[in-house]
């Protein structure tokens, strides 16, 4: 990763150049530091790393915090395979009595190959944990959730006299495989770090225009829970479908199948999605393999809704094995994913009505958008979910506000998260990022 060390250096010699920060205001201060921001903003981008991989994005981000004077823990985070390092990065400024806020980024990039040919976009390889290589890009934007909390973290060490409390700061690997926050959890985070008494987040979003913020109160982001369905029938020639037990045909029936549960067993007043991304069986056009293996995510609110929906799905695998006379010894075989699991994201009601307000003043009530819940996942609900946290996390616009326009209108549509044509507008998205942060932590921990 490079000019890290030159990146490192400006940091510190902005902040001992800087003349008191009291009478500044926080649009002069971010003014100060976003040509900054938007370089490091294009280094991370140009460099992305893979879920559990992110050695040098987590150096990176520490070295950032560590300059700002914050106490910084990294290697953070314990997988359940044992090469799987923890690159998790904690950093903590105590700043008198008061409350505790933590903030979170997440760091890892996704194995999709960048097609933006933007000047900076990434061409970085690497082998996947299958040992394939695979393109590298930060497709869902996490490159703009560091950058904006290095901006964060540097106006808050700059605006001390104007807040009272604790700063915790995490930098999370594996978001995109949902197991990093556990991975957190596990190395004993509660235990070694001060509690927080609210936990906050963005994510951005290329549905709004960059300037913009959206707030979503209640459940925010569904719950995601894969598992694997394994289709078991008996192999032969495909000649003579009459002599075998055909397993495509099976899954076939089974993936209809599947269809209904959320249509005709789910209340249509609780929101579920069963999708099945990925089916595999055979060798041959003329041979009648003995399985087939599918993948589904499966995506709720409310766990009991969740629950009941893999029950479901074992259920009709099941069923429908039986309506083909598969021996009860070749019965379907449905494991649930124990690591890639995530809990929803739901936005404490009255925090963020508090601090939508805050938005609104920093922001102006026009750039705050009421959005609405997604059945997309995070795995930041888990930093709050034990411990009974108030949490709040919302999306940051980042399309330039033109397309946006255009789009809404009838015209092309927008690249998706985690499409290879993602590209958000640096300077106004990352500028909007900080303030919003910085206002929010202002509000929390104000005097």
């Amino acid at each position: 990763m490079r000019t890290l060390l030159l990146s490192a250096v400006f940091s510190i010699s902005l902040l001992a150049a800087s003349p008191t920060k009291a009478q500044q205001t926080l649009d002069a201060l971010i003014g100060r530091e976003i040509n900054s921001l938007v370089e490091t903003y294009k280094m991370l981008h140009a460099a992305p790393e893979l879920s559990h991989r992110e050695e040098k994005t987590a150096t990176f981000f520490a070295s950032q915090l560590r300059a700002l004077g914050f106490t910084v823990t990294e290697r953070v985070g314990k997988f359940d395979r044992p090469e799987w390092l923890g690159y998790g990065v904690v950093a903590v400024m105590k700043n008198g009595d008061g409350p505790t806020v933590l903030l979170r980024t997440d760091l890892d990039g996704l194995p999709v190959v960048e097609k933006t040919e933007l000047p900076y976009a990434s061409k970085v390889k690497a082998k996947n944990d299958a040992g394939q290589e695979v393109g590298v890009m930060h497709a869902c934007g996490h490159d703009v959730h560091i950058t904006s909390m290095v901006g964060t973290a540097r106006m808050l060490s700059m605006l001390k006299d104007q807040w009272r409390g604790t700063l915790v700061i995490v930098g999370q690997p594996a978001e995109e495989t949902i197991d990093g926050a556990r991975s957190m959890l596990k190395d004993g985070f509660f235990n070694r770090f001060p509690k927080p008494d609210f936990a906050i987040a963005l994510h951005d979003s290329p549905d709004f225009a960059a300037g913009t913020i959206a707030v979503v109160p209640g459940y925010a982001l569904a719950s995601s829970t894969n598992v694997d369905l394994k289709v078991r029938g008996i192999g032969g020639h495909g000649s003579k479908p009459e002599s075998a037990k055909d397993p495509i045909v099976l899954a076939a029936q089974i993936v209809m199948g599947l269809q209904t549960i959320v249509s005709r067993e789910n209340s249509p007043l609780d929101p579920a999605v069963i999708t099945v991304g990925s089916i595999h069986g055979g060798t041959r056009y003329n041979i009648i393999p003995d399985e087939v293996n599918l993948q589904l995510t499966v995506r709720t609110y409310k766990e009991e809704v969740r629950q009941k929906l893999l029950a479901a799905i074992d259920r009709v695998a099941k069923g429908v094995a039986n309506t083909a006379d598969i021996p009860s010894e070749l019965a379907p075989i449905t494991k649930v994913s124990e690591t890639e699991v995530t809990t929803a994201t739901y936005n404490d009601p009255v925090l963020t009505e508090r601090l939508s307000a805050v938005f609104a003043k920093a922001l102006g009530q026009d750039n705050v958008i009421k959005g609405s819940p997604v059945m997309g996942s995070e795995d930041f609900g888990y930093f709050s979910m034990e411990q009974k946290i108030p949490t709040m996390m919302f999306w940051l616009g980042a399309s330039d506000p033109a397309r946006v326009k255009e789009a809404k209108e009838g015209g092309p549509a927008l690249p998706s998260l985690h499409s290879p044509l993602f590209a958000p507008v640096p300077e106004p998205t990352l500028r909007t990022g900080v303030k919003a942060m910085t206002s929010a932590v202002l509000e929390l921990l104000k005097k």
